[in-house]
């Protein structure tokens, strides 16, 4: 099954905690910080939006940074998701 967002939506994937501090140590898993960092799976079409018309910016790959609290999981497949506005997306990482 595939997640195939409207409008002005992204669906995102989070990536994986870091396992292992900048000096080496490695980290219990009820310590490792989930990281704000997603990449793009789908983007919307855009199109207009509360009467403006969006153009999505974003496209499937790129890595990105989105709020703590931003968007709406969903688990699908037994693989987890977050689908966002694109406006809720802070920064596109290179």
């Amino acid at each position: 099954m595939k997640l195939k967002p409207l409008a002005d939506r992204v669906v995102l994937k989070q990536n994986a905690a870091e396992e292992r501090t900048a000096s080496g140590l490695y980290l219990a898993s009820s310590a490792q910080e989930k990281p704000e960092v997603y990449t793009v799976v789908e983007v919307g079409p855009g199109g207009l939006v509360d009467g403006n018309e969006v153009k999505m910016i974003v496209e499937a790959g790129q890595k990105v940074l989105v709020g703590k609290y931003s968007g709406s999981k969903v688990k699908l497949d037994d693989q987890e998701y977050t689908i966002v506005r694109q406006s809720d997306i802070l920064a596109v990482i290179e």
